[in-house]
């Protein structure tokens, strides 16, 4: 079947956060989707929105962190059994053993953000998921998020005087602010063309049916 192909000039805005499990498949189910229509000509830009917005910005020990929002160590263990089922039936690599806290994320989303300027914000954002969820690293370290955008092309110089100003700490959490005022409670959330949201990792064939009427010209509230 062939394809439909969406026109130039769509904006998909995506809520995000890099610890996400569901944000992890969601990005997989997108970029498989697109491969299917490599003309799609989507304007993606990845959004800031952090699953804990009251997370020290130190972290803190994973074990406690799932215990403590789970209800203990069973709760944690069912809850986490079926989120990696449901990574690995993705298709993508997953280690949670290796990953020893759980960080505050907002580093994270600044570098997603730079990455912006240099055309790489997809490439920084896989690099992101794949530090954390394959190999176990601190992603709320900076000195580990430095070395995640220099290996994808960003210079590492800026980003040390940017992440020492802090200039832009502010923007991104009155950001962070605004989504959970506008009613977002969950991610991944996939905005287009800042009217329809689609909100969870979203299937194959729910992104075919977007192009689809993307390319009618349809609203997808239609």
């Amino acid at each position: 079947m062939e394809t439909a192909i969406p026109p130039a000039g769509n904006t998909l805005d995506i809520l995000s956060d890099p610890i996400c499990p569901w944000c992890y498949i969601g990005k997989a189910k997108l970029d498989a989707a697109l491969g299917e229509a490599p003309q799609a000509g989507l304007d993606i830009h990845w959004r800031v929105y952090q699953l804990n917005p009251d997370m020290p910005d130190e972290g803190m020990d994973r074990r406690a962190y799932l215990e403590n929002k789970f209800g203990g160590p069973e709760g944690a263990r069912n809850v986490y059994g079926r989120i990696e089922q449901a990574v690995r039936d993705a298709g993508l690599p997953l280690d949670f053993s290796k990953i020893e806290r759980t960080p505050n994320t907002l580093d994270a989303h600044r570098l997603i953000r730079w990455a912006r300027t240099t055309g790489r914000q997809n490439d920084v954002v896989d690099a992101l998921f794949a530090a954390y969820f394959v190999n176990g690293v601190d992603i709320g370290d900076r000195e580990a998020l430095i070395a995640i955008g220099a290996k994808q092309g960003m210079d590492e110089d800026l980003m040390r005087r940017l992440y020492a100003e802090d200039a832009d700490r502010a923007l991104l959490l009155n950001e962070d602010a605004l989504a959970r005022e506008m009613g977002v409670t969950g991610v991944p959330c996939f905005v287009l063309d800042e009217t329809y949201a689609l909100v969870g990792a979203q299937e194959k064939s729910t992104w075919r049916d977007v192009f689809s009427r993307l390319e009618k010209g349809e609203g997808l509230g239609s």
